[in-house]
């Protein structure tokens, strides 16, 4: 009799504990949190005094920060369309933002430029391994029908197709005339939001997670902060009275964005599976400082160019179990990296993928490898160039000499160093132009004045022959 209360006891204990505490399955969750257009040192945990981050100051406690990580590219989609597959995206002709009406006519047709549609995601490869995946946010990939993110390896989406919307509510006092901006739950769902736009995609991340709890998943919080227009939610302008003008509003949406990461990481938590995911925090490409007021220091440039403030990024990792907390990582990673790292975390075996261009970051991260993830890293757009080998970059004009510096001792790039080693600028030049040899044309490009002055004159020309 004793025997049989203690065998009951021990089955309600087990009962109890499979009721109290959620499934852990084996595949880590991944969750993906990606800002828009932040200045490189606008984050408390980038040593920014001035900017509010307290949230993401504890992931950095709790993690690693990375201190040089890149983008592939130094404006929105294709820094996106390169971390989405894995590969430099001029591999295949993504080069320039799609920008519906301001693309070269003798390219492809507005609704054409997306990401191609022979192009495999990492949502794709995560759904192979059982994954339930979910896009928050902006896409920026594709305005059509055809690139929309549920037929791109997305289960779930809500957000909008555009590269910028304003942060409230459209509607007939705040009107909008592009479809591309609306919000849209799912597919051909379109749903204007009462929430500010940050708080909603913070909502719609969490629920997705609570519904999917019981099984791997990878959420994908693509914030739009702090992209243009500078809207900030107007209680969190009075935490900022020192500021002014943009720099303010800045300030404002980015303590904003902040609040609504550490929801999303307490909701993470309360869950029960923060030990079983893997979050990654960073941003699509420098702060075009001019537009947004960003600060990228100590780096030189901006959003659009290849110095460093235009493609290195803040970044952080926390992975229970693979990175101690509060540590440091010291080389050069790209969020071409990414994709590889959340493969092989869920199963997949990187090694069958081809033509990546990124590597797993885990052996690097943990380290149990001790070398760079990469010697060589490489940039395009147009005729512009840039090629970082070891320490040494190299940037390359189309309108002035090449540049040539030292980041290990000016990471600011303020001293050229091209005219005192003539024959590294040489070398690297060339493998920059055979590594460009290997890429596909670019689909699409923005108008250039000088195509419309040039069909003008055509046109005169033609006009002139014709009274002749």
């Amino acid at each position: 009799m004793k025997s049989l209360k203690r065998i009951m006891v021990a089955y309600g204990l087990l009962g109890f504990l499979c009721f109290t505490y959620p499934t852990v399955h084996a595949q880590p969750n991944v969750l993906l949190i990606f800002s828009d257009d932040a200045g490189y040192a606008d984050f408390g945990f980038q040593g920014s005094e001035e900017i509010k981050t307290p949230n993401l100051d504890q992931l950095a406690t709790e993690g690693m920060r990375f201190e040089q990580a890149y983008v592939s590219a130094a404006v929105c989609g294709p820094s996106r369309a390169g971390l989405l597959t894995g590969r430099y995206q001029q591999r295949f002709g993504y080069e320039e933002n799609n920008v519906p009406g301001y693309m070269s006519t003798s390219c492809l047709p507005d609704d054409m430029m997306g990401l191609p549609l022979d192009q495999v995601t990492v949502a794709n490869y995560l759904k192979e391994q059982g994954y339930r995946t979910g896009l928050f946010g902006k896409w920026h990939l594709g305005n059509d029908d055809q690139f929309h993110p549920t037929k791109r390896g997305f289960d779930e989406f809500y957000g909008f197709r555009g590269g910028a919307r304003s942060y409230f509510e459209y509607d007939d006092e705040h009107p909008n005339h592009r479809q591309e901006d609306y919000l849209e739950r799912g597919f051909g769902n379109f749903e204007e939001s009462e929430k500010y736009l940050t708080d909603a995609l913070a909502d719609e991340t969490i629920a997705f997670m609570k519904r999917n709890q019981d099984q791997p998943f990878f959420a994908m919080l693509s914030f739009n902060a702090v992209h243009t227009p500078m809207e900030a939610d107007p209680k969190d302008l009075k935490e900022f009275p020192e500021l002014t003008g943009k720099r303010q509003q800045l300030a404002a949406m980015t303590l904003s964005m902040d609040r609504a990461c550490g929801r999303v990481l307490k909701a993470l938590k309360k869950l029960g599976l923060e030990d079983n995911t893997l979050v990654v925090f960073t941003n699509d490409n420098g702060g075009p400082s001019d537009a947004n007021a960003s600060n990228n220091a100590p780096l030189s440039g901006t959003k659009a160019n290849h110095l460093e403030g235009g493609i290195r990024v803040p970044m952080l990792m926390r992975w229970p179990g693979v990175i101690s907390a509060h540590t440091t990582y010291p080389f050069p990673v790209s969020t071409l990296d990414l994709l590889p790292t959340f493969v092989q975390l869920a199963g997949g075996n990187v090694d069958e993928l081809k033509q990546l261009d990124g590597v797993d970051l885990k052996p690097y991260v943990s380290g149990e490898n001790q070398e760079r993830p990469h010697e060589v890293l490489y940039w395009k757009k147009e005729n512009r160039g840039a090629i970082r080998m070891g320490d040494w970059k190299l940037l390359r004009y189309p309108d002035r000499p090449a540049e040539l510096y030292d980041l290990s001792k000016d990471e600011s790039e303020v001293y050229d160093l091209a005219n005192q080693y003539p024959d590294k600028v040489r070398d690297m030049y060339k493998q920059l132009f055979d590594w460009e040899c290997t890429l596909d044309r670019p689909k699409w490009q923005l108008k250039r004045k000088y195509e419309k002055d040039a069909m003008e004159r055509m046109d005169a020309y033609r006009q002139a022959k014709t009274k002749d």
